[in-house]
């Protein structure tokens, strides 16, 4: 969740539009359906991350160049911040530093370079730093790293892990820090190059339900790891063509982690829009969840539309009770939670599912 950084402000370069919470950044998304859902709206997404790319940034200097203006240290504007890193100077050990001069990068060790999070080696045909795809070439998808911990990740697939960055078993974890940032570089590359960045080619474990493609890996570090400023310093600078060493698209997975959510399911991710807010349902349908905060674990969901279904989440996504209904004729449903703490509720008609929060005292 980058608790490094929440209490600080990352330096915003000079922006024309930009993403904030509760509308999608304008004028970027005009026109742009958000009804859409499924691989339908992955498509979309796919076609406007492809079209919006019109200035493919060199290796050398483009990556560079735009990497010290987006990935800059706000608590020290002269370095950058690095990808996998999680302290500076508290032990000799320098590959895990966060921060470091943002003009002491090349191939030596105490240098920064460039990180394929979707490792060149694993695209399908491999990902090169020059030619007609520019995947290699992607901001997006490079980010500063510490040189020897960029050697140590190699191409190693991401597994499961906790704590702080590392190889662990079946791949490399890239940090408590750092996952949804690379969940949501991985589905970006996903949309953006197609068939050649596969998610489940750079992830291990089980794949997703409805697109075999999406390893569920990712869909879990994106709900689990919101987005952080620095991510939206990057996203915003590329999205903006009158920066020199902008892109011009979007990572819309940044912009708002819930799309994945549309797309692919799972845990809900965090929603930054207010139009996405009940965006299943007609205008006609509305919920109330009360008491809430509850004291005993008792609630009474209220629904104008019969229920099909109420789950009962943690917020790590952990599938607590699932309770069934047949035709009940009956629009109030009690519901019980034995443990304190926050929980997600997925109501669902026989057409539609709308998620809800809710805090056990």
């Amino acid at each position: 969740m980058h608790n490094l950084f929440r209490s600080s402000l990352f330096l915003l370069v000079s922006i024309s539009c930009f993403a904030q919470n509760g509308a999608p950044a304008s004028p970027y998304y005009n026109g742009f359906n958000f009804n859409q859902t499924g691989l339908t709206l992955r498509n979309a997404l796919s076609a406007i991350t492809i079209n919006k790319h019109t200035n493919f940034l060199s290796y050398t200097p483009g990556v560079w160049e735009a990497s010290r203006i987006t990935d800059l240290d706000a608590n020290n504007t002269n370095n950058v911040i690095l990808i996998y890193g999680w302290e500076n100077g508290t032990d000799s050990d320098i590959t895990n530093d966060i921060s470091r001069s943002k003009f002491n990068n090349g191939g030596g060790t105490g240098q920064w370079n460039r990180e394929h999070v979707f490792a060149k080696s694993l695209g399908n045909p491999s990902l090169n730093e020059s030619g007609d795809s520019d995947a290699g070439e992607d901001a997006h998808n490079l980010r500063p790293s510490d040189v020897q911990r960029n050697s140590l990740r190699s191409n190693n697939k991401f597994a499961l892990g906790s704590g702080t960055s590392g190889l662990v078993t079946g791949g490399w974890y890239p940090g408590d820090e750092w996952k949804g940032d690379v969940a949501r570089m991985v589905m970006y590359m996903y949309l953006r190059y197609g068939n050649q960045c596969l998610p489940r080619f750079v992830g291990t474990g089980t794949l997703n339900n409805v697109d075999s493609n999406m390893s569920q890996i990712f869909l879990q570090w994106n709900a689990e790891d919101p987005v952080s400023p620095l991510e939206d310093a990057r996203n915003n600078f590329h999205g903006n063509t009158a920066n020199t060493y902008a892109q011009g698209n979007r990572n819309p997975f940044i912009d708002n982690p819930y799309l994945a959510t549309q797309i692919w399911g799972g845990t809900p991710a965090q929603n930054r829009w207010a139009i996405l807010e009940n965006s299943n349902f007609d205008a006609n349908f509305e919920t109330l969840i009360f008491p809430n905060p509850s004291y005993n674990g008792n609630f009474t969901i209220y629904s104008s539309k019969e229920l099909s279904s109420i789950e009962i989440i943690t917020v790590d996504g952990k599938l607590v009770q699932k309770l069934n209904y047949g035709s009940t004729n009956s629009f109030n449903y009690p519901i019980e939670i034995k443990d304190k703490g926050f929980y997600l509720i997925r109501l669902a008609t026989n057409q539609n599912s709308i998620v809800k929060k809710v805090l056990v005292n």
